[in-house]
């Protein structure tokens, strides 16, 4: 072979070789771009475009479980997310017992959105280090079903019996951990359709709660999702607007503190409709406080003040 035919050879050898290098970077870029917009979707699904939780330095940390149980209520076994403060084991063996806060999640989310979005645990973590809450179980079921897109509203209804299993996520906490079985030391609270639901079922049962919250929730019932084709005595009697006024002597018996807030661009939620709950639930004997936030119906709000609500919780355990 003539060294001018060797030399194209060669050449045209190595064109193919950078080609095929080529070729194959791409694909590992690709790849790699691929993968890493897929972490991308993930992670902004699981943490909605906030950093992952951290420890707070100096700060002893809790423990997150899953507890699995019987719900009477809806015929099956059910689970839930619990929180539980730092030395829990070795407070419940020497006897000590916590208060309790529920918390209900909405239906399109996670309810471990409270965990990963609103990076509960290490702020329960930091603020009982600062003595600023005092340490006590957080519980978060999963109140997810195939009826109706998840729709639940955590109520009696159509999707199922929702405000029992609430319930039943009461009593099996309290037979399986070191919780303090009296209203005073159970709190209810939700975002959205869990702070509605929050709302309504502590106000159905004010024997089981003593505290409730509610986050960007409403207060009138409507005939759509878990209450399509209800009547109008259905909806009433899930309206707490409708219905808290005849609490009067329930609540003297049971005093029961609450907050509410919202988000003033919240297009979801009426401002309307939650000064009118606060006016009639405070005429009816009830402890509330209300406020409105810059912000809207979304979790840049609702993780924002997930600190105060703890607080708030908290302080009114007794």
């Amino acid at each position: 072979m003539s060294s001018v035919a060797y030399t194209g050879a060669v050449s045209r050898r190595s064109r193919s070789i950078r080609v095929l290098a080529i070729a194959a970077a791409s694909v590992v870029l690709l790849g790699a771009g691929v993968y890493g917009l897929v972490r991308y979707v993930v992670n902004y699904d699981r943490y909605r475009g906030f950093p992952p939780p951290t420890q707070v330095a100096g700060a002893a940390a809790g423990h997150v479980v899953r507890f699995t149980y019987a719900s009477p209520a809806l015929g099956h076994s059910a689970s839930a997310a619990i929180y539980l403060p730092p030395g829990y084991g070795a407070a419940a063996r020497a006897g000590a017992r916590f208060p309790t806060l529920y918390l209900l999640h909405a239906p399109p989310g996670s309810p471990l959105g409270y965990l990963t979005i609103g990076a509960l645990a290490p702020r329960m973590d930091a603020l009982i280090a600062r003595h600023q809450i005092r340490p006590f179980v957080v519980v978060i079921p999963d109140g997810h079903t195939s009826v109706d897109g998840n729709d639940t509203e955590w109520a009696n209804a159509g999707a199922g019996r929702y405000e029992s299993f609430v319930l039943d996520t009461v009593h099996a906490v309290d037979r399986a951990w070191a919780t303090i079985p009296a209203r005073g030391d159970r709190a209810l609270a939700g975002l959205s359709e869990g702070g509605y639901g929050a709302a309504n079922v502590a106000l159905h049962n004010l024997a089981a709660f003593g505290t409730f919250e509610s986050w960007s929730g409403y207060f009138v019932q409507t005939p759509t999702y878990a209450f399509a084709g209800a009547s109008a005595r259905l909806l009433a009697a899930n309206s707490p607007n409708d219905y808290v006024g005849r609490l009067r002597s329930q609540l003297s018996a049971l005093p029961t503190y609450a907050f509410l807030y919202r988000g003033r661009s919240d297009r979801l939620t009426s401002h309307a409709d939650t000064v009118t709950f606060l006016q009639r639930f405070r005429a009816a004997g009830g402890h509330v406080a209300m406020a409105e936030y810059r912000g809207g119906h979304n979790w840049a709000l609702w993780r924002a003040r997930l600190p105060q609500m703890l607080r708030f919780a908290s302080e009114h355990f007794t």
